[in-house]
This record gives structure tokens, C-alpha cells and sequence, in this order.
């Protein structure tokens, strides 16, 4: 498998130079374009990985999915999806537009920016540092990586620049969609962001939800069966951004990206991936990533559909 990995990686490593890294968070500006890195684990718990496997990087938009799983483990769920739609949005992940024209003026999804603050303001907590404590608790559980923290230089310029982020909480907040004090669930939104993790955690994670909530190591649920396939179901219709279509149809795996240049895929009964390329394409997807799920799906036959 690490041979194949490995090949995976080399064969698809030119398309990182059609890409940039993100720059309108300056921090994410450092990340060399050129990294490649992919890990897989299976339903017996072997890992394998190949390419820069060992770098760090910020987590990003990855985080939605397990701050919706923890929004749908506090709350009704009808609560939940009052608050936040279930359809994709076809727009960027940051648009606003939408907040404003469609019929309720809700959030299409929590997969989007604008839906994902929603959630983050319904983790449960008395105050914003119980909150993160819990925020980040959950996700050094799933990860299974107690050293899991908050890059501080990231988290700080994503506060800096987030003035988009900020407009669209005061909107919701306005609509009546967030209930909770706007500062704070941005501040929340902009830490579960710059969380770092390697591909390794993401392949873990991945698993966890492949193997619908059950620790792989300990037989224990962590997460319900139906919130994983809730998640799952989010990943396939709006974890693209708005290439989500064309890459259900191209690679056909529940997948999550983030502008920190990782994705996290999820094969039901098989197999979780992570995969980090920085190098995005115009839509906030890794470029080389792309490249590396869609030759992994076709070599071993992951499409799910």
C-alpha cells in the first residue's frame, strides 16, 4: 500500500505548481506550495503514508464536520437545522450573497462559512473558555492525539482579517440565527480553524467516521451512527465548496477539504484519508489533493456510488 501511496504522491506532485496557497489569511502564506503528503488507515487500524506526511497545518474548514457533529450531540436536532439549511449552496464558501436573497435568509449549510458559525454557537458551554476547552477536547478524541493545539499565529491573523466572517455573524445574529454573543462564537469559529493536525490525524478522524462513530482500537462510540452518516452525507453534497458535484462524480468519496491546504476523506467500511497539499485551486481546494483522491479512488475502487 505505501508503494502505491508513494506512487500516488510522485505522478500527481507537478500539479502543486498549478496552484497558490492562500493568502488572504497571511499567515497561511508560509506553507511551502510544492508539499504533497497522503495517509490512509484501514478497518484493521494498518497506516500507511507516503509524501510530507509529518507536516503540520492548520485544519481549517475540515473542522465543520466535527463541530457539526458536536452542534447534533448538544442539541435537538430539529434545533440544529432551524438554524442552518441542508442543501448545497452552489457559491464560495465565504459568500454572503445568499444571507440575503434567499426566502429565509438562513444558511444553506454548515459546510459553508456562514452555516458553520451557526453551529460553532451552539456548542454547549457557560463560558467561551469551557467552550474551547470542550471544542478542543473533542477533537484530540476523535484525532486520537492528546498534543493536538491551537496555532496561536494563525488563529491571531484569522481574528485580524476576519472582517467577512464578522459581517456575516452580526447578519445572522440580526436574522436571528445565532443566539449566542457574536464575539465569542467568532472567536470560537476563528481557533476550531487554526487547530493543527497532520494527515495522520485526518485518516483517523476520517476512520472514525468510516466505521460510523466505533473507535476502530477500542470498540467504544464516540458518535452516534446517524450523526455520521449525517456528516458524511454533508461531505459528499457540500464539502467541496462548490466543486462538490464534479467531485462526487470524478472521486465519489465523502470528502472535506480546507483552505489549509488538507482534506479528509471518509470511505464507509474501508478506509479514512488524509491528504495535505497547500497548493489550492480558484476554488479553495488543494489542487494536488484533487489529484491524489481521484487517481487513490479509481486505483482501488472507492467510489461509493
Amino acid at each position: 500500500m505505501e508503494k502505491i501511496l508513494q506512487q500516488i504522491i510522485n505522478s500527481n506532485k507537478k500539479y502543486t505548481l498549478d496552484g497558490q496557497v492562500a493568502s488572504y489569511i497571511p499567515e497561511l502564506r508560509n506553507a511551502n506550495s510544492e508539499d504533497l503528503g497522503i495517509c490512509v488507515i484501514d478497518m484493521n487500524n494498518s497506516m500507511y503514508s507516503a509524501g510530507d506526511c509529518d507536516k503540520k497545518f492548520t485544519i481549517q474548514s475540515i473542522s465543520k464536520t466535527i463541530v457539526l457533529a458536536m452542534a447534533l450531540m448538544d442539541n435537538e436536532w430539529d434545533y440544529v437545522f432551524s438554524k442552518v439549511g441542508m442543501e448545497p449552496s452552489g457559491d464560495p464558501f465565504n459568500s454572503i450573497m445568499k444571507l440575503e436573497t434567499n426566502d429565509t435568509k438562513k444558511p444553506c449549510n454548515p459546510m459553508i462559512n456562514a452555516g458553520a458559525i451557526v453551529t460553532t454557537s451552539l456548542i454547549k458551554g457557560n463560558t467561551l473558555q469551557e467552550k474551547e476547552d470542550r471544542m478542543l477536547a473533542f477533537f484530540r478524541k476523535l484525532a486520537k492525539n492528546d498534543t493536538l493545539q491551537i496555532n496561536e499565529s494563525v488563529y491571531k491573523s484569522e481574528k485580524l482579517t476576519g472582517d467577512r466572517n464578522r459581517a456575516m455573524g452580526y447578519l445572522l445574529k440580526n436574522d436571528g440565527y445565532i443566539e449566542a454573543n457574536v464575539e465569542e462564537t467568532l472567536d470560537l469559529y476563528f481557533k476550531q480553524c487554526s487547530i493543527e493536525v497532520t494527515v495522520k490525524d485526518l485518516a483517523r478522524i476520517g476512520l472514525l467516521f468510516s466505521n460510523y462513530g466505533i473507535d476502530i482500537e477500542t470498540g467504544k462510540r464516540i458518535i452516534s451512527e446517524e450523526i455520521c452518516r449525517m456528516v458524511k452525507t454533508f461531505m459528499i453534497t457540500c464539502g467541496m465548496y462548490d466543486a462538490s458535484g464534479e467531485f462526487a462524480l470524478k472521486v465519489g468519496i465523502p470528502a472535506k477539504s480546507g483552505v489549509g491546504g488538507g482534506i479528509m476523506a471518509s470511505v464507509p467500511r474501508k478506509i479514512g484519508i488524509g491528504v495535505y497539499g497547500p497548493a489550492l485551486d480558484k476554488k479553495g481546494n488543494s489542487i494536488g489533493g484533487l489529484r491524489v483522491l481521484k487517481t487513490l479512488s479509481k486505483k482501488l475502487n472507492l467510489n461509493i456510488f
